[in-house]
């Protein structure tokens, strides 16, 4: 190993175990307790996992499943499948049975490692469509005493066999991890399938190292961070943030109990370094409200004063902005006091300093809210073609509608079409099994098609406006952009989802899913009786609720030059939430809109044809895997719309 930089992953590993190898690498709470492995530990339980695999038959090339939530075995078997040549593949741990078989046929998967008893089940119920699936490997031995299948193993079981191996072997592994290249395969990724399968994205040790690198030069991270590793482990944020980076920068990921402790463990850890999807943002702004709203009059009141306080001074305190007034200045000082402290406190945030999000576009408004507060928020830009390094927000330089600039050695155009096209170094090799995918991604330059619609501001900074296939016209000429029209209404605490229409069209309509949440209490604080989600959606009130946050977001589409002519007219709250488990959603929560449209066509005929109301009865998958129906009388309701303020500025 000696005169070898660490330009793979698994020798990046060896390397952070000889130069802090006492240091914290991982934390995992378990039962209510925080255990820690240093980064010397770590990289003995992945040699023994890794020779545990090879002992039962692992071996260069192969694909390694992986499935669960976020564990630090799981994230040692990563390593050890590469440290063998081998390709981890990690799926989404909700995904059903069904969806975990296309992966692991597409993928050829002969060895899977799974978090527990529930994702066993799941491969056991596809395993006779599998005969190339040779092992189980399962982490948690809780309620798997009576399976007996020859083929089932628990991990201690295969790190004890592991460790034998070593003994008996001393210089197999690393001569193992000496044969590995930087150009070799190092994870399967496979994309979310929102206009079709999923294809699985094969990234090189060297294009996500350079990622990772890219990501903790710019921003400083150091072995003194702590990240909170909670997404799953399939998308590729948190595989760059929590391993990637990890792995480059040596600092910290704390694994939480369970998703249900996330917002606890969140805050018994106070991590320094925190990225979540809109969608998380969203959610914590949810509460946050519905907890004010129980406040006392005089909390509520202090909380709405200095709230906009922070609105008029926060970001720009944040940016370290002179010329903020002083008044401002010790106005905004007090609120820190009373307001901003402890809410960063109650959001587990007091500690971060970088937090991103990434995955969607964020509203404007949501992201000045966080940054208002003091909780430096920025946006990062990427793919999973691209190792989620596309652009970033520099200190200093952060513009609410932008993704920032260029991470630097990443080549960003603008296609005649508006697409945006990126070259770097940290790009995929190909999609696995799939040259003709792989030639139609990349053009002939060598720029990565990235689907999306852009352009670039005055200052450099890229703007993303929509994917460029949902990007149309209404018929009157204007853009239409249905992503940036959602974004806008899911700022509203009391809307989770939305869908808008328009394309072609005379007006942009919308279909609403209230927040379960946010409107029960605001319904129950009113004593408005319901008995779940569809009766709740289509009571009077809370239609008259929804309106109001559509007219606001309305309003302030009218000062939009681009998008004003996009204001929603007519709306329609859903009798059932959007889900993935009825293929409305992809797993990372991104809207399928074709399938929608295709689904729920007979309701945007009524939108468009002036009904006031449309019967649907629609088929739904429980978790428990049976199958049911909901039905309901939808109301359809009238939006106010506003004149473009935009025009009226410009004249």
């Amino acid at each position: 190993m000696s005169g070898r930089s660490p330009d793979t992953f698994p020798r990046l590993l060896l390397h952070q175990a000889a130069v802090r190898a006492d240091q914290p690498a991982v934390r995992e709470k378990d039962l209510g307790i925080w255990q820690t492995w240093t980064w010397g530990q770590v990289a003995d339980e992945v040699r023994a996992l890794a020779c545990g695999l090879a002992e039962i038959g692992f071996k260069r090339g192969d694909n390694l499943a992986i499935i669960g939530d976020n564990r630090p075995r799981l994230y040692w078997a990563m390593a050890a499948a590469q440290c063998l040549g081998g390709v981890p593949v990690p799926m989404y741990q909700d995904a059903v049975a069904q969806e975990l078989l296309f992966v692991l046929q597409d993928a050829e998967i002969k060895f899977a490692i799974v978090e527990d008893q529930e994702q066993v089940d799941k491969l056991l119920e596809v395993k006779e469509h599998c005969p190339q699936l040779a092992h189980i490997l399962y982490d948690e031995p809780r309620g798997m005493r009576h399976y007996n299948q020859h083929f089932l193993h628990g991990l201690d079981e295969v790190q004890q066999m592991g460790r034998t191996h070593m003994r008996n072997h001393p210089e197999f592994l690393d001569a193992e991890i000496a044969q590995g290249s930087p150009d070799d395969v190092a994870i399967m990724l496979y994309t979310s399938g929102t206009t079709g399968k999923p294809k699985g994205v094969c990234q090189t040790h060297a294009a996500f190292i350079t990622a990772a690198q890219s990501g903790v030069d710019f921003d400083s991270l150091g072995p003194q961070d702590d990240i909170l590793s909670y997404l799953p482990m399939a998308w590729v944020g948190d595989h760059l943030f929590s391993y990637g980076q990890a792995m480059v920068a040596g600092f910290t990921i704390n694994c939480p109990e369970s998703g249900d402790t996330v917002m606890t463990d969140l805050r018994e850890i106070g991590p320094t370094y925190y990225f979540a999807p809109p969608r998380v943002f969203e959610n914590l702004l949810t509460q946050v409200m519905i907890r004010m709203e129980d406040a006392s009059a005089i909390k509520r009141g202090m909380f709405q004063y200095f709230m906009e306080v922070a609105r008029r001074c926060g970001s720009e305190i944040l940016d370290r902005r002179a010329d903020v007034a002083l008044s401002d200045r010790v106005l905004y000082a007090l609120g820190n006091l009373c307001v901003y402290g402890p809410l960063r406190n109650v959001l587990g945030m007091s500690r971060i300093r970088v937090a991103y999000t990434a995955g969607a576009a964020i509203g404007p408004d949501l992201f000045r809210f966080y940054r208002s507060i003091g909780i430096n928020l920025k946006q990062l830009y990427g793919s999973t073609e691209t190792c989620a390094a596309v652009c970033l927000q520099p200190d200093g330089e952060i513009k609410f509608d932008s993704v920032g600039k260029p991470v630097p050695g990443v080549e960003v155009k603008i296609a005649d079409n508006g697409e945006v096209l990126v070259r770097s170094a940290a790009m995929l090799k190909g999609y696995y099994k799939r040259p003709d995918a792989t030639a139609e991604s990349i053009d002939p330059e060598g720029y990565f098609r990235t689907g999306d619609a852009g352009f670039f501001d005055g200052d450099g900074h890229l703007k993303i406006i929509d994917r460029a296939k949902d990007v149309g016209k209404m018929a009157s000429g204007a853009i239409y952009a249905p992503n940036y029209i959602e974004n806008k209404l899911k700022f509203f605490s009391h809307i989770k989802e939305a869908v808008a229409f328009g394309d072609r069209r005379e007006m942009v309509c919308a279909f609403i899913n209230i927040d379960m949440g946010s409107v029960g209490n605001w319904a129950e604080r009113r004593n408005i009786a319901y008995s779940g989600y569809t009766d709740l959606a289509q009571r009077e009130e809370v239609y008259q609720l929804i309106c109001e946050c559509v007219e606001k977001a309305n309003a302030e589409l009218s000062h939009d030059a681009m998008l004003c002519d996009s204001q929603v007219h007519r709306f329609l709250i859903l009798h059932k939430e959007l889900d993935p488990d009825d293929d409305e959603l992809t797993r990372t929560r991104k809207v399928r809109r074709g399938f929608i449209a295709e689904k729920y066509q007979v309701l945007i005929d009524a939108l468009y044809s002036g009904k006031s109301s449309q019967f649907i009865e629609t088929q739904v998958k429980f978790e428990d895997g049976r199958s049911g129906k909901v039905s309901a009388d939808l109301r359809i309701m009238e939006a106010k719309t506003f004149p473009s303020q935009a025009a009226k500025k410009a004249a």
